[in-house]
Order: C-alpha cells, then sequence, then structure tokens
C-alpha cells in the first residue's frame, strides 16, 4: 500500500511581495529541511514562489500534476498573507494532501502563546495561534531539521514543537555539525543576483541565535532564536568550500545575527583566509556585527578574510531611545564601531529604525543627525513593527479607550508605545514597501501618529542619502510566468525535484 512518505513531499516558498526584490536571498532554512529529507532517502519537490507575479496560478499548475501528498510552507510574518494564499489554492487542487507550516512565523506565535498559557492569559497570539492552527494540519515551531520527520509521521500531531531546549528536536552545537548543508540544487542558484564588491555571492548561515533583548526582536521568548548555537570553524569552512567548487562563487554573505557573538570568531576569520590561500583565490564577504562588541583586531582579522562590507543593526541615534529598545549599546560605542570598521577598510551599512516607545520628532532628528555625523556607507530606515514574539506585542496590553489598539510600556520611564491590531495571515505592506512614498505605519506614540511617523522616516531617508550621495536600490520587479497551450511544466527557476536515487548519491 502506497503511504504518504512513499511519494514526494512538496517543500513551498511563498513569494515575498513586500520587498523590493525578492531574488536576493534563498530561503535557507527550508533548504536545509530538504537536506535532511533527501539524507533519509525521502524524495522532494521544491516550488521556490520567490519574485512571481502569478504565484497562484502557478502553484495551481503544480498541485494538479504533482503526486506529493504531504505540503510544506515556510514563511516569515511577512510572508503570511502570501503563504494564506498558496494554502487556499493547494487546499482546492489538492484537497486530501496534508498541509504544514514551519518557519520564524509560526516560532514566534507558538512562543508568545506558551508565555501567555505560562501567565495563565488567553491573549491575541492565542488567538493567532489558534486562527493557524485551524488553517493548516501540522504547525512545526523552532528547529525543523529533525522535527520535520514528526512531523510527516502519519500520526503527527497538529504541533511539533522543536522549540523547546529539552527536546530531542531542538538542535545542539554537535548535531549542527552532523547535519548535510542545504539542499541549494533544489532553487535556480544561477536566479538569485547578490553581489558583493561587483562579485557574485551567495549566502550561509554559520551559527543560530541572538542572545539580547531588544524590544523590537522577534523572538525573545523562542529558545530558538535566543540560545545561541555554534558551528566549529572547520564545519563553516567545508560548506564555503562546498559552495565555491560547486557553484563557483568567491563572494558570501553571514546572514548570522551578530558575527561577534562567537567567541572564536577571529579564529574563523583566519581559517576563511587560510582557505582562500589553500584555493588560490580571493573572497569577498559580507555579515553583521555587534557594535558594542567590536574590536580592532576584529575589524583587521574580518579585513583579511575578506570582508570589506558590515551590516550593524544601530537602530538609532538617540540615546533614550537606545534606551527604550534595551539595545545595550550606547551612541558612543556605536559611533566607536564606525571608526574601527572604517580604519580598517570595512564599509558599514546602518541599519535604522523609528518608531519605537518614546519617539518624537526630536529622537528622529537626533537619528538624523547621527547619521549625517558618521556617514554610513548605506543605510537602511525602516518604521518599527510590532511582530509576535517581540517584547513589544508580547508584553503589550489593549489601550484604554482605543479600540483595536495596544499599548507596551517601557517599564524604566514609562515610554509608551501603541500598535494597532494586525491580521498577520492578511496584511503585509505594514513591513517594508517602496521608499518612494510606499511604506505604511501601524505604531504609533504620544507624540507622533501613524502618518506623521511615515512623513518623517521618508524625509529623513531622503536627506541622509542626498546629502550623504547614497543612491535608492531600484529593486528588482516580480515576473510572470504563462502556462499556456495545456503546458503543465514549469521553469526550473520556480520547480525543481529530487529523488530517492538521487539523494542516496549525495
Amino acid at each position: 500500500m502506497t503511504t504518504l512518505m512513499d511519494r514526494p513531499i512538496c517543500l513551498v516558498i511563498p513569494p515575498s511581495g513586500f520587498l523590493l526584490d525578492e531574488r536576493v536571498f534563498m530561503s535557507l532554512g527550508i533548504l536545509r529541511v530538504a537536506a535532511m529529507l533527501e539524507h533519509r532517502g525521502i524524495s522532494v519537490e521544491l516550488l521556490d514562489l520567490s519574485g512571481v507575479e502569478n504565484f497562484e496560478e502557478v502553484a495551481a499548475l503544480h498541485a494538479r500534476a504533482s503526486d506529493a501528498k504531504i505540503f510544506g510552507l515556510t514563511a516569515t510574518t511577512p510572508q503570511m498573507p502570501a503563504a494564506a494564499k498558496v494554502l487556499k489554492v493547494l487546499r482546492k487542487e489538492a484537497p486530501q494532501a496534508r498541509m504544514m507550516l514551519g518557519g520564524p512565523h509560526i516560532t514566534l506565535v507558538n512562543a508568545a502563546a506558551k508565555r501567555e498559557q505560562r501567565l495563565a492569559t488567553i491573549g491575541r497570539a492565542t488567538s493567532a495561534f489558534n486562527h493557524l492552527a485551524g488553517m493548516f494540519d501540522v504547525l512545526v515551531a523552532g528547529d525543523g531539521e529533525d522535527a520535520i520527520f514528526e512531523a510527516i509521521k502519519p500520526d503527527a500531531p497538529s504541533l511539533v514543537d522543536a522549540d523547546d531546549a529539552k527536546s530531542d528536536l531542538f538542535l545542539t552545537n554537535e548535531r549542527l555539525d552532523e547535519l548535510p548543508f542545504p539542499a541549494r540544487d533544489l532553487v535556480d542558484v544561477g536566479s538569485y543576483h547578490y553581489s558583493i564588491d561587483g562579485i557574485r555571492a551567495l549566502s550561509m548561515i554559520a551559527q543560530l541565535g541572538c542572545p539580547f533583548e531588544c524590544g523590537f526582536c522577534g523572538g525573545r521568548e523562542s529558545p530558538m532564536l535566543r540560545r545561541v548555537r555554534m558551528r566549529t570553524t572547520e564545519n563553516i569552512v567545508s560548506e564555503l568550500e562546498e559552495m565555491h567548487r560547486k557553484y563557483d562563487v568567491r563572494a558570501f554573505m553571514l546572514y548570522d545575527d551578530e558575527l561577534n557573538v562567537n567567541p572564536k570568531m577571529v579564529e574563523l576569520m583566519r581559517a576563511i583566509r587560510a582557505l582562500q590561500d589553500r584555493l588560490g583565490v580571493e573572497f569577498r564577504l559580507r555579515g553583521f556585527v555587534k557594535s558594542q562588541l567590536f574590536t580592532e583586531e576584529q575589524a583587521k582579522a574580518m579585513y583579511s578574510a575578506g570582508f570589506r562590507w558590515l551590516l550593524t543593526g544601530f537602530e538609532s541615534g538617540s540615546p533614550r531611545i537606545l534606551e527604550n529598545i534595551n539595545k545595550r549599546a550606547t551612541r558612543e560605542e556605536n559611533t566607536r564601531c564606525f571608526k574601527i570598521a572604517h580604519a580598517a577598510g570595512l564599509k558599514v551599512k546602518a541599519l535604522m529604525s523609528i518608531g519605537h516607545p518614546g519617539e518624537t520628532e526630536t529622537t528622529i532628528r537626533e537619528t538624523k543627525e547621527w547619521l549625517l555625523e558618521v556617514k554610513p556607507d548605506d543605510f537602511d530606515l525602516t518604521i518599527i513593527t510590532t511582530y509576535p514574539g517581540t517584547p513589544y506585542y508580547d508584553r503589550a496590553v489593549p489601550a484604554e479607550g482605543r479600540p483595536g489598539w495596544w499599548v507596551y510600556t517601557f517599564p524604566k520611564n514609562g515610554d509608551k508605545l501603541y500598535s494597532k491590531e494586525v491580521d498577520y495571515t492578511v496584511v503585509a505592506e505594514y513591513y517594508k514597501g517602496d521608499p518612494d512614498g510606499g511604506y505604511q505605519a501601524y505604531v504609533e506614540t504620544d507624540t507622533l501618529t501613524s502618518d506623521q511617523l511615515v512623513a518623517m522616516r521618508d524625509a529623513v531617508e531622503s536627506e541622509v542619502r542626498e546629502k550623504l550621495g547614497i543612491p535608492f536600490n531600484p529593486g528588482n520587479p516580480a515576473k510572470r510566468f504563462e502556462a499556456s497551450m495545456g503546458q503543465l511544466g514549469l521553469p526550473s527557476s520556480i520547480l525543481r525535484k529530487s529523488s530517492a536515487e538521487t539523494a542516496e548519491k549525495k
């Protein structure tokens, strides 16, 4: 008798229409899950809808032709509206198939709901979780690499909770080193077009988790996203070498939260330099660092390894906002980070945000003045959104006299942030839009409305870019794929398949 596991499993990457360009970084989490399935000899279909304008039509076309009886979607919070649309299509075209959801959004919602359970309250996180449970047959929270095998069992529970450090499904340092590298061959690698200093680049993740407690950041209640887990230097270098040999790339984006949380970071940089010397090539790298932990030794080692760009979440130029964020970095430490980086020959992209508790015209002006002072080589300025799983969301209460609004109060000084209730399965425009008037805000402070935050964000962006000569990123529009004349095949840039036979050869 044919079982669910005898058929291919279809993994789906929803589009990210809120981004200016969707084909920049491939979704590595689901590719790690795919690699685990292949490793066990299970056939995988990977439907990559990134940058596909008519993604619902494409999903329907594939579902009609596929033998898969298990569909697994991954989704960040901004991807959920598109994921919900894909789910609706799959339900219609494959009504007997099992539908699963994994990834950051369900992990954040589950962590927030568990917090409410610990506090013996039923709030909006519990409601959000129940909403997702009503949409999907199986939810997978936390690390998915081992949890996927629980989720595809015939008697799988409605929730596979791998976001528990005591669970055997929670990845350890040792387990990370044992896992196969992401199955990048299941996406059209050539269609992703990221470069560093003009050199084609791919992304990778060297470590998991961030231990800090920024109020706006998702996963502060999630062990998966909070606990740092490290791969060995040797394992990281092996993946770099594999990507170089397999895809002929010489540039890499290390998409870890904070590279310099790793106490062996300098050792890693020296090993990456040694790899280049052995291969006779020169790499270019880019990654994130924590400003107050950044040192001259780190900077010199990173430059030697091939880094030319750093990204840092400075967030604000206002001392009060930095305190309200719980950033654990002062304005002076952030300025020092710039000086160290520039002295070592490293460029810095400043990741900035406004709309935090206590934000005012004065604090936004301080952010603008600080950017003009430190002169970043590039910057991003976004309006904050209260994700499920962030302290801003999890610790908010209904705002008195404001139906549909919630309020978070920073405990040290009473500064407040108001957030509008959002159905994250429907709304995505809050996240990040076209810089030319495309932003929307769903937060307010005591002195600034949503519209005022948008207007000030746009004004700061324009003025700083003009004075520093930093151009806007025009992005890359989504593509439309036609399936005319009865053709059922999809372009290889969208659908890739593996088989048990090919998996066994890996």
